[in-house]
């Protein structure tokens, strides 16, 4: 498909208002990741060197890092909205061999120089300021577009991903050809994903995909670190633009949306497949997207994780005909079926190494357990933090086991109901507490936006805290807390794996993470709750504290 669109880009607005935008060809795309290629070979980078990639979303962020795939380096990944500490702290880590990146980022580069002893190999897109090195616009004018002599293996590094963070520091993961092959083979066959297809990718790093399936890849006009902060105008507009046919975005991004199209009744009868990831998301979101889709169109909720992606997969329909009753009761949230290229256990749960799959005591249907998968998605290793393999891989021959991190159940349909993060589990004197059965209880109230549950204390000592933020639209029962305290406790009381739980905070805005802005920071509430508990007591007992 060498005339077809490859990437389309939002450049301003013409005089009559029409969204302008930026395109260019599979062929052009090629011949431009050619050029990018073969000038960094010239200035001498080789096999297996690791470079920073940081652009913004748009035609050099793809061209570049097929470029860095076609020159055999590893593209190094990290999300800026994670904060400056943990950015900086994830590249030393990576000890990069350089960076391609924007102006800004070559400046910050030059700074702290003395943290990237080996960042040799710079590269600017934009304008060059203070510092040397070439710029993308030189590589363009002045390299060949030939393909350059390189082959891969399944085996070869390719890129280094960093998690976001959720549950501890946040971790580079280390991708290989056959891991990235192996996602695209996947995706494409399961949701029937075709060549011609248009598809607008709320998460940057998706767009690759698309080029590898002959998709073209509509860039939307958003923050993707801030997909609760998107425009919905800005997703409804470029889906009408393109007769867009696919689309993806966290839960929050689809929450704005979903409201915003139900208020204007809008219809997008083009898109007939759309994925979300992340969190699980809420039914009222996914009735809300599917009542604005084609008529034959589904909403699809694949689970996975920055280390093994994808594992799971359920439809819209699916969930509202038959597990959202279930999730309400506290049955967890159902994720669905396993990829055909996985193979997946619940085990008993432990917070210890697990050296050898013999050691590992698989669970019934209907217990909770943590789950392990395994399969060609899944990859082998982190490279930063490494001590983190031993917790989280199981090495079986040449195969590896990753934990996932999470706890739940397999039910008779063989499908997965998750039940939360094992690092979030409340472990009381009577017994262990899970997030997610917990909070759907609490979340049925109609003053609640979502909840969050934390223990305070050692584990097996933890005391139980629900903390709640309300619906923006309710905020006015602010002004009556008691009354909602009371009514939090008299649903507590009504389901026996709720009824231990009789404290309760109201927060104002949940921190959540950048990627999609739907993981809840539990920890840092966790702190913030320790905060009020002994203000609370000090209060109570007249102290000046």
């Amino acid at each position: 498909m060498p005339h077809g669109i490859a990437i389309a880009v939002p450049q301003g607005r013409k005089a009559n208002g029409r969204r302008k935008y930026l395109t260019c060809t599979f062929r052009e795309l090629d011949e431009d990741s050619n050029r990018l290629a073969n000038g960094l070979r010239g200035m001498g980078v080789q096999e297996g060197m690791r470079l920073v990639l940081m652009v913004r979303p748009g035609i050099e962020f793809i061209s570049l890092t097929f470029a860095l795939f076609k020159v055999g380096a590893v593209v190094v990944l990290i999300d800026p909205g994670m904060g400056r500490r943990h950015l900086l702290d994830c590249i030393e880590q990576v000890n990069p061999d350089g960076f391609l990146g924007l102006s800004i980022v070559q400046a910050a580069r030059v700074l702290l120089r003395r943290r990237f002893p080996n960042a040799r190999f710079n590269v600017t897109v934009g304008r060059r300021w203070f510092w040397g090195g070439p710029t993308v616009d030189q590589f363009r004018a002045d390299s060949p577009a030939t393909p350059l002599p390189l082959q891969s293996s399944a085996d070869t590094p390719a890129a280094i991903i960093f998690t976001t963070g959720s549950t501890g520091p946040p971790k580079g993961v280390g991708y290989r050809h056959g891991n990235f092959q192996a996602q695209v083979d996947q995706l494409r066959d399961t949701y029937d994903i075709q060549p011609g297809e248009i598809d607008l990718p709320g998460f940057p790093l998706f767009a690759l995909f698309n080029c590898a399936m002959g998709v073209t890849t509509v860039i939307p006009d958003m923050d993707p670190t801030r997909p609760a902060q998107v425009n919905p105008k800005n997703i409804i507009e470029a889906v009408e633009d393109w007769q867009v046919t696919q689309a993806f975005g966290s839960p929050a991004l689809w929450n704005v949306v979903a409201q915003y199209g139900k208020r204007h009744e809008i219809r997008l009868p083009t898109l007939k497949r759309v994925l979300s990831a992340g969190a699980p998301v809420p039914p009222r979101v996914l009735r809300g997207v599917t009542d604005m889709i084609a008529s034959d169109g589904e909403m699809f909720t694949p689970y996975g994780a920055t280390e093994a992606l994808p594992v799971a997969s359920i439809g819209a329909a699916e969930i509202l005909d038959d597990t959202a009753a279930k999730t309400r009761d506290g049955g967890g949230t159902c994720v669905g079926r396993r990829f055909s290229g996985i193979d997946w256990k619940v085990i008993r749960i432990s917070d210890d190494p697990i050296k050898q799959l013999e050691d590992v005591i698989e669970m019934p249907p209907g217990e909770i357990g943590e789950l392990i998968v395994t399969g060609a998605v899944v990859t082998d290793a982190y490279v930063t933090r490494t001590e983190a393999n031993a917790a989280g891989k199981i090495a079986v021959g040449d195969r590896v086991w990753h934990r996932m991190g999470d706890v739940g159940y397999l039910d008779t349909h063989q499908r997965f109901w998750f039940c939360g993060r094992k690092a979030h589990r409340v472990r009381s004197p009577a017994g262990t507490l899970y997030t997610v059965p917990c909070e759907a209880i609490f979340n049925e109230h109609p003053s609640v936006f979502r909840s969050a549950l934390v223990g305070l204390g050692s584990p097996g000592e933890q005391l139980p805290v629900l903390i709640v933020e309300l619906d923006h639209a309710r905020e006015e029962i602010s002004d009556e807390r008691e009354q909602l305290i009371n009514e939090l406790g008299n649903l507590a009381a009504k389901h026996s794996h709720t009824e231990g739980i009789r404290h309760f905070l109201v927060h104002p805005d949940f921190p959540v993470d950048i990627r999609h802005n739907s993981k809840i920071f539990r920890e840092k509430l966790a702190k913030w709750a320790v905060e009020q508990t002994l203000y609370e007591t000090a209060r109570s007992s007249k102290c000046v504290c």
